[in-house]
């Protein structure tokens, strides 16, 4: 029977503990512990690397997270006190063990001397930097659970964002999933049944029916290698992503390209304007807010562009002048932002903004989707009447060889 080793914290009275079990599963593991009154900080096989118990986020979902900052600044905005607070969360989420485990442990460390940032720090990744720092933030000013409300709002911006992107992509992916299916389906499965009569016509067949044939026969035959070369093709390109230059060459491409790169300068414009709002407003100071934002932006091309203007903000420049001259924004996004700036509330100017984003990415998806969603129709008919075409052309070729 394995054997797994386990170091817990001691619910009780704060003690760490070491110690081996002959278990089948790391779930007996966690049971054991759970019974026990530990929580478990590290399980992995004897001799093993270290299990999911290392890196928490693995396990708890975004959803969780947003609901703990949404409940957590409710509660502190009642009165409660952080400590109490949180017991309260531990006992709504007793059916989920990872989540509960991950809210014992913060108040364990805070029950230990340590701030609430710290807390969240100490969890192994749980929690984003910029997550961390909008709560230090907020500790600093005394408004932690302002920080907490405003952290949730941008949370849920994000992840109704996120969702309204993955909605929009799922009909035109299963129009393509659909589109292959049937192109593979005819050429492995009903091309064949007409292959035999060919070749006993003896006669040279259409060079559409020939390719249509050949396809059929390599999918049949060959899949296996069109598989590894797709497998071997992907982690090829992965790996060149990897290197500097030629990502950021990539992404460039992306951002030029037609209504598509539209649609991603908006998303990175939102997504870079509320996170820096959310830091200014919780009072943050502007280079370490840039610093922090920038990290969001995926575009790696218009994360260079703000690494710059993070150079421009330490040699004592404003920001609306170096974002002006690196061109990462649209243009009324940066006419707004200047506009805040000079007026002296540029985090109530970056949320106007994120907001006018958000709107306008939400409206290039629809429109790439209006014309994407028939274009995919249009090429499935083709596609699959090309094959028909192709098949009919050899049979009508038949009877006329049968009629002479």
């Amino acid at each position: 029977m394995p054997k797994f080793y386990y170091r817990a914290l001691q619910r009780h009275s704060g003690k760490i503990e070491d110690g081996e079990l002959e278990v089948a599963t790391e779930a007996m593991v966690l049971a054991y512990l759970q019974k026990n009154s530990l929580i478990p900080m590290q399980i992995k096989p004897a001799g093993g690397i270290s299990s999911l118990f290392r890196k928490p986020k693995n396990n708890v979902k975004f959803k969780d997270i947003i609901m703990l900052t949404r409940e957590l600044a409710t509660l502190l905005e009642s009165g409660l006190p952080l400590d109490r607070a949180l017991q309260i969360l531990i006992g709504l989420v007793s059916d989920t063990p990872h989540f509960k485990t991950l809210l014992e442990s913060i108040q364990n460390k805070i029950r230990g001397g340590s701030t609430f940032s710290q807390a969240l720090e100490a969890q192994g990744g749980v929690f984003t930097r910029l997550y961390i720092n909008t709560i230090r933030a907020g500790e600093a000013s005394g408004g932690l659970e302002k920080a907490l409300r405003k952290l949730a709002d941008y949370l849920e911006r994000n992840a109704a964002l996120r969702g309204s992107i993955t909605s929009a992509l799922i009909y035109p992916t299963i129009l393509i999933l659909v589109a292959a299916t049937s192109v593979i389906v005819l050429l492995v499965f009903v091309v064949p049944q007409f292959t035999q009569m060919f070749e006993d016509m003896g006669k040279d067949l259409p060079l559409s029916t020939q390719i249509v044939i050949a396809a059929g026969d390599i999918i049949r035959n060959y899949w296996w290698v069109i598989l590894v070369i797709i497998g071997v093709g992907a982690a090829i390109g992965s790996k060149l992503l990897q290197q500097p230059n030629l990502r950021l060459a990539w992404d460039k491409y992306w951002l030029n390209f037609p209504m598509l790169g539209d649609m991603l300068w908006k998303l990175e414009t939102a997504r870079f304007c509320h996170t820096l709002a959310t830091l200014l407003e919780n009072g943050m100071p502007l280079l370490g807010a840039m610093g922090l934002a920038k990290e969001v932006v995926e575009n790696s091309w218009i994360s260079s562009k703000l690494s710059g203007i993070i150079d421009a903000l330490k040699h004592g420049k404003g920001l609306a002048t170096p974002l002006h001259e690196a061109k990462a924004f649209p243009k009324l996004a940066l006419q707004l932002i200047s506009v805040g700036e000079e007026a002296g509330n540029l985090d109530s100017m970056l949320t106007r903004v994120a907001n006018i984003y958000d709107t306008e990415t939400r409206l290039a998806i629809q429109r790439l989707l209006t014309i994407l969603e028939p274009a995919l129709i249009v090429g499935l008919g083709l596609m699959v009447s090309g094959i028909i075409v192709s098949i009919l052309a050899a049979i009508l070729g038949a009877n006329e060889l049968v009629m002479q």
